[in-house]
């Protein structure tokens, strides 16, 4: 195989609650599905065992290659495999620092574009590379609805989720992962529990259930979160929240139309418009 193609979905955290902390992490349980903002990721081999990443959009060229998930997923995915390496190209469409997944999203694209490339089977020893880069790779592997938990490496698949249609602002700065953590934990406060009762929403048709339990110390670090959220939330959606730890923020809708109403409403945000993906789409 000369070339592959892969998308990399980003993701939205319908819920996430923090239930705790170990060996210094901190221990999520969130209802999570993928949506059909993605990036593009195309795959060569080389011949000289270098692995060499483009990526373009987003202000992505200014990413250094050590920070780079993509370039060490595809390094690590080399070394366990024994491969030759790979020219890869990324055209980021998902948003830098925006909570939507985006570094995990091509770190876990660039693990299946190789995999398919070098014609590896073994996607247990694949998702141990991705549970080793970050909370969400694993995940990503697959994408869809899911209920994710633990540092992210336990991922449970679920059925039964409705089509929905996600408006997401953007504000004009990220948050920093590590930073919206520890300002989590200097806050001190105790969230209730949101997962299990929008599993349980979702089971009796009642009115979905959304939040997340790092917004208010993202809120902390960036004003403009809670800007967004109210916009959001003016517009009669479902539903509204941030996703991962900002700063996008989304209104659920459950009709494109009413999306697009909606997105025509708000001003003064850069939008996203989107809907509920799930990788099985791509097999029809």
């Amino acid at each position: 195989m000369d070339t592959v193609r892969v998308r990399a979905h980003a993701k939205i955290n319908l819920t996430l609650d923090v239930v705790g902390t170990e060996g210094g992490y901190h221990l999520l349980d969130s209802l999570v599905t993928t949506v059909a903002l993605a990036d593009r990721i195309k795959a060569r081999p080389r011949r000289d065992g270098a692995v060499c990443i483009r990526m373009h959009g987003m202000g992505s060229e200014r990413i250094l290659p050590q920070y780079n998930n993509a370039q060490l997923a595809a390094e690590r995915f080399c070394a366990a495999f024994g491969t030759a390496g790979a020219d890869i190209v990324i055209q980021k469409h998902i948003p830098i620092g925006g909570g939507l997944g985006g570094s995990s999203a091509d770190a876990a694209g660039v693990l299946r574009a190789l995999s398919a490339l070098y014609a590896v089977t073994d996607m247990g020893a694949v998702k141990r590379i991705a549970d080793g880069l970050g909370s969400d790779t694993g995940y990503l592997l697959t994408g869809g609805f899911a209920r994710i938990q633990g540092r992210g490496d336990r991922v449970t698949p679920l059925a039964g989720a409705p089509e929905q249609f996600f408006l997401i602002a953007c504000p004009r700065r990220g948050v920093s992962t590590p930073k919206c953590f520890a300002a989590f934990d200097a806050l001190g406060k105790t969230y209730p529990p949101l997962t299990e009762r929008a599993l349980e929403a979702i089971r009796t048709g009642k009115e979905g259930v959304f939040g997340n339990h790092l917004t208010e110390a993202a809120c902390t670090l960036n004003g403009e979160i809670a800007d967004a959220l109210r916009a959001l939330s003016a517009l009669s959606p479902c539903g509204a929240g941030m996703t991962g730890s900002g700063s996008a923020c989304y209104a659920v809708f459950p009709s494109e139309a009413q999306a697009r109403s909606a997105q025509a409403r708000l001003r003064g945000w850069r939008t996203i418009l989107t809907k509920t993906y799930s990788s099985e789409e791509e097999k029809e």
